[in-house]
């Protein structure tokens, strides 16, 4: 067996959370070793372009998160492409799928997740595929090139994303949803009427309330099924019903796990010397893991700046995520928890959905094509300051006097 090799700080996790946690301790004058651990052979990138750039255009460059440059700079020493198989919490060892021992001082732990499927077989057909990373978007993109005739089965962002660029490819896109509408865990039910609208006019077939929905081989062809409609063919089949999250190591270790990693404000795990990053970290205040773009950044930056500074100020950002579709840039700040008074303001360029509370204070927002009222989204979330629903619907009232 060999010896374990002194790794200073390991990250375990390649992607966004990982990729700024690493810049972040650089930044901040961390000169000790700096070990990164990822399963792919890329430098750190992010994801949100894999379902809209990346399918669209076949010379979209990787979506680089630094440049190589800034990445060089860094000098990290990169175990890749290799998975962590285990973690010695007691001697704060990590194991590599390589046979390799990692000794850390400090370890964070940013492993993402996996595509969800309904079962192994859909793994195994050859028509159904899934989109997590920078390979699977090309696969994608070239199964998209000859595909007349795609079914996405899970009407959340993902799928909903990938259906607006496969549509703008010119395929015939029916999105099937196990749910009575879209998106119905993260918005409420005026925020999914309106998403289904949206795609209906770009000519989407949506089927909501399926119930269960199944797969059929049938000499190579894949046809879906649900509870509410008989098997029709079609040519590639994309499933985005979610993540499974890498939470394998976390157990292993012993670490405590209530959905996700539980971590402080801070990062810090039920380990004093391990951390944890973006998706497989359970938000410090929402008690709940968010897969965003935002999440994975900025709690990443926390984390870094407490791993050096224990006396670092914590995480405590609101819940911000944001899609684009077709020619929509939807932008939700906040979570639908606790609503009592829901409001829609709409102009000929926006559509803006606000969740009040019983003091009608703001718990959520969605915005179709205003990102300047969600600024004020964000302080009036800061402030929790009052509303009025009458001033929030009427589209001739300026919200820039409610700063």
């Amino acid at each position: 067996m060999s010896q374990p090799e002194p790794a200073g700080i390991v990250i375990i996790g390649g992607g966004q959370a990982g990729g700024w946690a690493a810049k972040t301790l650089r930044d901040r004058g961390y000169a000790g070793r700096l070990t990164v651990v990822s399963d792919e052979p890329y430098d750190f990138y992010e994801r949100p372009p894999l379902s809209k750039a990346a399918l669209l255009d076949g010379n979209a460059p990787l979506s680089r998160l630094f440049s190589e440059e800034v990445v060089a700079g860094l000098n990290i020493d990169w175990c890749r492409p290799l998975r962590a198989a285990s973690i010695d919490a007691p001697q704060q060892i990590v194991h590599l799928s390589d046979g390799r021992q990692l000794h850390f001082d400090q370890l964070l732990i940013a492993t993402g997740g996996r595509p969800r499927l309904p079962d192994a077989r859909w793994a195994e057909h050859p028509r159904v595929m899934t989109l997590r990373s920078w390979d699977d978007a090309a696969k994608l993109r070239q199964a998209l090139q000859d595909c007349r005739t795609l079914a996405i089965v899970g009407g959340g962002w993902i799928g909903l994303e990938i259906a607006a660029s496969a549509r703008r490819m010119g395929a015939d896109v029916t999105v099937f949803e196990r749910q009575p509408a879209l998106c119905m865990r993260s918005v409420g039910a005026d925020v999914s009427q309106a998403l289904l609208e949206l795609h209906q006019q770009q000519g989407i077939r949506v089927q909501c309330g399926c119930g269960d929905i199944q797969l059929e081989d049938r000499n190579g062809s894949a046809w879906i099924g649900s509870d509410i409609s008989d098997p029709q063919p079609f040519d590639l089949v994309v499933v985005g019903i979610g993540v499974e999250l890498n939470l394998e190591l976390a157990y292993g270790a012993g670490l405590k796990v209530d959905a996700g990693i539980v971590v402080d404000g801070q990062g810090r795990t039920s380990h004093p010397a391990i951390f944890a990053a973006g998706d497989v970290a359970r938000h410090p205040t929402l008690g709940l893991c968010l897969q965003s773009w935002a999440y994975a950044q900025n709690q990443a930056i926390s984390t870094a700046c407490a791993m050096l500074d224990a006396f670092a100020s914590p995480y405590d950002d609101v819940a911000w995520l944001w899609s684009d579709q077709y020619d929509v840039n939807i932008q939700i700040l906040g979570v639908p928890a606790g609503g009592m008074y829901h409001v829609v303001r709409r102009t000929p360029q926006s559509q803006v959905f606000f969740t009040l509370n019983a003091d009608r204070q703001l718990v959520q927002m969605v915005a179709f094509n205003d990102a300047r009222t969600i600024k004020l989204g964000k302080r009036w979330l800061a402030s929790g300051r009052v509303l009025e629903p009458q001033q929030l619907a009427d589209a001739e009232f300026s919200l820039m006097a409610l700063k």
